[in-house]
């Protein structure tokens, strides 16, 4: 039990949040606008709390409030009840912005069946150990990266992965065989901080069922782990659960990037609730028009107040804490842009935030990759990377090469820029790891869907079909939807294998969306961040049934990872490739036929892949490179080709038995000499 008089001190008002000293613990909290702040003591499984409130004169230093008690449980809840100097007559209960625990629902949806609010409290493990066994990050040079985009509750959640703790951390931990047999060796976990999927009020016409915020763009709390993502929540049970699956992921040489979201809360604007950050110091922790409205550039609300001097720190000390406790290996930024917007929201250059992370001893070295535009438009790419160590999400190269792939006229220039690492926009990096190269991921169309579906259809996520993009470079290769037309079917395969070969051969930083790899569809919904259900969970009984496609998908993920010429830190020059046309050595830039074709070449010249890609809808008659007397091409991939034929290991290569080709249409092929 809690116990009912505690031996209380001053305290100190740094660091932040819960902090053991000696045989006590330290609760400091920043508090601009608490006029008196109490602290609230909350036993688990026990409704019943203590409260204590803080004399200002002993337990106040400048705006932050302390205190050191003596005599608390082994676990234990607490909040802060403040009474803001604006609103005498009002009190908050509210969550600490630096605990490192919430204490919320244990069973996903469980809230909403028992039609209780969301009350999120921060929650103490006193004596929490872990034994890390030496646990080292894997450090993997960018690039050799295989970035795999992975939700963690959908990745196990469906019956037919026979996971033992389905929809979990320790769910992840028993499909890593799987991640090791498909190549990945990093994966970015969507939001796995706290968050609320029941806010969402949007219900699906169709079923009537309501919705959920699966996704997790909206962030409670920035230093606490998923609860519902562990397999009880407990003490400190999640915190135990994403180390040992950390671990574990190391262990098998698999790095661990957060994707984080700093550019907004899940307090939303003055009809959202007061629940955190608002009540402690709403003009510190977001933005403000003159007319005292939020600012919405994150398009969720609100948006985070980056800049200011309170939320920088947050934000650091957050990120330091994911690496220092619990040792992840980088970071994805959600809508990174907004970290360049000053407290007014005007844009700026050199933030002090991005000058801080790019800075910083312990997060320098780590992989920071920012989503380089926000939702109120300020699109930013290259601007991050120019600033040292970051990559980005190179958005163009997604639209590039789906335009190119699909056969939109005027590609062909910027499709072999793209592949080529985009040095257009990443040349003053000197690496083409400034780009992180990805087709599909979880915002729009999976890759399936990008060759099944000429428009959106989201009448599912109740909102009329108003919400996602309408512009995604998407073709149904003549058929909206599902079909059985043997043509449709045979153009969409081909399809779907050309932009998984166009991924695997650019330069750069390759990303993958999870159930890619078996061609998962999401029946044409491209905003599926309220369907928690087969959309968007990983179905693991499609890979026995999509066997052919998963094959060919591994293989080149496996041929990428072993060619010495398919990961590179620097950008080409003009002895490392060399581009074709209809006939060697003549790309033929100004025509516009569609066609793409290269070599690459090992530094004493001689090459090694030639690759074409035939995005037109005719045949093309083409003259493949001669090589030296004592050397062939084998054939490696033909897209037009049918399992097995489509891929072809070193067991079965076949040799091009003539340097006239004629490559069909929609069609793209890979040789090795040998």
């Amino acid at each position: 039990m809690i116990r009912k008089t505690f031996q209380i001190s001053s305290g100190v008002p740094y660091p932040f949040g819960p902090t053991i000293q000696g045989d006590s613990l330290n609760f400091a909290v920043y508090a601009k606008e608490a006029e008196s702040l109490s602290i609230c003591f909350f036993e688990e499984g026990i409704p019943s709390r203590q409260e204590i409130e803080l004399d200002p004169l002993y337990h106040k230093t400048g705006d932050v409030w302390h205190v050191l008690v003596k005599g608390l449980p082994q676990f234990f809840s607490y909040a802060y009840r403040i009474t803001p100097k604006e609103r005498s007559d009002v009190n908050y209960l509210l969550l600490d912005p630096y605990a490192k625990a919430v204490a919320s629902d244990p069973h996903w949806d469980a809230g909403r069946i028992q039609r209780k609010p969301y009350r999120p409290l921060g929650k103490v493990a006193c004596s929490h150990t872990f034994d890390w066994e030496g646990d080292l990050p894997p450090n993997i040079p960018k690039k050799d990266l295989i970035i795999y985009e992975m939700h963690v509750r959908g990745f196990t959640q469906h019956s037919s992965s026979q996971a033992q703790f389905p929809g979990t951390y320790k769910g992840v931990i028993e499909k890593i065989p799987y991640l090791i047999d498909l190549g990945i060796n990093a994966v970015e976990l969507m939001p796995i901080h706290e968050f609320n999927e029941r806010e969402t009020t949007h219900v699906n016409p169709e079923t009537k069922k309501k919705l959920h915020n699966y996704f997790g763009y909206s962030t409670v709390n920035f230093f606490s782990p998923m609860n519902r993502y562990a397999s009880r929540s407990d003490g400190d049970q999640a915190i135990i659960e994403f180390k040992t699956m950390v671990k574990e992921l190391h262990l098998h040489g698999i790095e661990v990037i957060l994707d984080v979201v700093f550019n907004h809360t899940f307090e939303g604007n003055e009809k959202g609730p007061v629940l955190s950050f608002k009540g402690f110091d709403r003009h510190a922790y977001y933005m403000f028009n003159e007319q005292e409205a939020y600012l919405n550039f994150s398009g969720c609300g609100n948006t985070f107040n980056c800049n200011h001097p309170i939320a920088i720190e947050l934000i650091i000390n957050a990120l330091r804490y994911w690496v220092v406790e619990m040792h992840v290996d980088g970071f994805r930024f959600d809508l990174a842009s907004i970290f360049n917007r000053a407290q007014n929201g005007m844009p700026i250059d050199n933030t002090p935030l991005v000058a801080a992370i790019t800075h910083d001893p312990i997060l320098a070295q780590k992989k920071l990759i920012a989503e380089a535009w926000d939702a109120g438009g300020l699109y930013q790419l290259g601007s991050f990377a120019s600033k040292g160590h970051w990559s980005e999400w190179n958005g163009k190269y997604r639209d590039i090469v789906r335009r190119f792939i699909k056969g939109t006229p005027s590609q062909k220039n910027i499709f072999a820029s793209a592949i080529s690492g985009s040095q257009d926009l990443y040349g003053f990096s000197g690496t083409p790891c400034a780009s992180v190269n990805f087709i599909t991921a979880h915002d729009g169309f999976s890759l399936a869907d990008l060759v099944s579906y000429n428009e959106k259809h989201n009448l599912p996520n109740g909102e009329d079909n108003r919400d996602g993009m309408n512009e995604n470079d998407s073709w149904n290769c003549g058929f909206e939807g599902q079909t059985d037309i043997k043509k449709v079917v045979h153009l969409r395969k081909r399809q779907i294998r050309n932009f998984h070969l166009a991924l695997m051969i650019s330069q750069g930083i390759p990303m993958l969306l999870m159930g890619d790899e078996y061609a998962h569809t999401r029946l044409g919904n491209n905003n599926t961040w309220c369907q928690d259900n087969e959309l968007n969970w990983f179905l693991w009984d499609q890979l026995d049934e999509r066997t052919e496609f998963f094959k060919f998908y591994r293989s080149l993920i496996h041929f990428r990872k072993n060619h010495p010429l398919l990961g590179r830190d620097a950008f080409y020059n003009d002895t490392d490739i060399k581009w074709h046309g209809i006939t060697p050595n003549n790309p033929d830039w100004q025509n516009d036929n569609r066609l793409v074709a290269f070599t690459l070449h090992f530094p004493n010249g001689d090459p090694s892949l030639y690759v074409a890609f035939n995005a037109s809808h005719q045949y093309l008659d083409i003259t493949i490179p001669q090589l030296n007397a004592n050397k062939s091409w084998f054939w490696v991939v033909d897209t037009h080709k049918v399992f097995p034929s489509d891929f072809l290991d070193d067991n079965h290569s076949k040799k091009l038995m003539t340097e006239a080709f004629r490559i069909p249409p929609h069609t793209a092929i890979m040789l090795q000499a040998k």
